[in-house]
């Protein structure tokens, strides 16, 4: 890599989890400094921290003020980009701390989850041609009114993404306490490898699909502002895996990964009526209650005048669906609602499926030799997903990892 490129490194829960940790993060931005590279620098809370603090809000009010809520857990972040700074100017480099209302990083007002609208770079570049390393606050922003907001969980990747796309940095760096992306859970499957890049494409649809390397709107984000993104550990050196335009990836595998989620439930709805409007019904309810909805399955009941509608929502948001549901059951008209929650999705993701016909033979087959029955399926250009019981989630991943050749991958 040359001299004088400008780096964007943010540095997880993890890598930050205590003053030693802080102390070694320091030391990895201090040598790209070294390097003759500019660099900024984006932190999230010390790990536990947001916990905590969420916790004494519940504490207080269980039904809590969004906006207080924000006010509380984004003291987080303060604390660690201070020790960071100090860390940084320990080390002989000079450095400055800025919470998220400070750059400033504009958000819209939705608390908890708030959206960037724009960064004001005025502060960071000054800082940087100063030779001044900034230590920003990630997960945190403002409102046009002053409020301050959080932007979520892994909001500190997306604020991290939002700089360098604001400053047109030439590379972020996730440091994380995994060295990259491998082709599936390595606690799971052994055999599991590494890879050296992954385009944007492949890496949102397995962030949205249960990986937990990179959050998904980071993904988005960088896709979008077409900012590379290197994901690498904090405390080992070398490996790492970068996210890349799709024209950068020379050889394209049939399947790259593959992805699992357990926080999966499975709805069915039984004996609707088959006509217009049905659908809306049922979704439009549970949309406006923020519930994600993800595979659906419409299939023509034992009455051809009626049907039944299978879909999966995350587990954790069940119970209020359920109350949505049978709230809105005289609307719907329903027979029986039937919910099964030991279930598990698994997902295959490869560009490479678009120009390789039998993808999706090799995966039920696959499945159908280990005696796994498949609930629901649901497909795009470069996925495969499926949904089976949980209990035989690692028996699939290990079988499908085999079967697409991804054990010598």
């Amino acid at each position: 890599m040359s001299k004088n490129q400008l780096l964007v490194l943010k540095f997880g829960g993890t890598s930050v989890g205590d003053v030693a940790r802080i102390q070694h993060a320091a030391s990895i931005a201090a040598r790209e400094a070294a390097a003759g590279h500019r660099v900024a620098v984006v932190v999230s809370a010390m790990s536990g921290q947001t916990n905590q603090l969420l916790s004494w809000v519940k504490e207080i009010d269980p039904l809590y003020d969004a906006a207080e809520h924000d006010t509380v857990v984004s003291t987080g972040e303060q604390v660690t980009i201070g020790l960071f700074a100090l860390a940084l100017q320990k080390q002989g480099y000079k450095s400055r701390s800025y919470c998220g209302w400070q750059v400033p990083i504009h958000t819209d007002a939705t608390h908890g989850k708030a959206r960037i609208t724009g960064i004001d770079t005025t502060i960071l570049t000054q800082s940087l041609s100063e030779g001044v390393i900034p230590v920003i606050a990630g997960f945190q922003g403002v409102t046009d009114a002053g409020r301050i907001t959080t932007i979520g969980r892994g909001g500190s990747d997306t604020a991290a993404v939002a700089i360098a796309a604001a400053l047109n940095a030439d590379r972020c760096d996730i440091y994380t306490d995994v060295d990259g992306v491998y082709t599936t859970d390595p606690r799971i499957v052994p055999k599991a490898k590494r890879m050296d890049k992954i385009s944007f494409e492949e890496m949102l649809e397995l962030a949205s699909l249960g990986a937990k390397v990179l959050q998904t709107r980071s993904v988005e984000l960088a896709m979008k502002e077409r900012v590379r993104v290197r994901v690498v550990s904090t405390f080992k050196d070398g490996g790492g895996t970068t996210v890349v335009p799709e024209e950068e990836i020379v050889e394209q595998q049939v399947v790259s990964g593959i992805a699992y989620s357990r926080d999966e439930a499975k709805i069915t709805l039984f004996s609707i009526d088959d006509k217009p409007g049905v659908s809306a019904s049922i979704f439009g309810p549970l949309a406006k209650a923020a519930i994600n909805v993800d595979m659906i399955v419409q299939s023509i009941a034992g009455d051809s005048n009626k049907t039944d509608m299978t879909f999966t929502i995350p587990r954790s948001e069940l119970p209020l669906a359920r109350k949505i549901l049978e709230e809105q059951s005289a609307a719907i008209g329903y027979k029986n609602l039937h919910i099964d929650e030991v279930v598990a999705k698994i997902s295959v993701v490869g560009l490479g499926m678009r120009s390789h016909p039998g993808t999706a033979q090799i995966m039920f087959q696959t499945l159908a030799d280990k005696g796994i029955n498949i609930k629901v399926i649901s497909t795009s250009e470069i996925k495969i997903s499926v949904l089976i019981d949980e209990a035989y989630t690692e028996l699939a991943l290990r079988a499908l990892h085999t079967a697409y050749d991804l054990d010598a991958a």
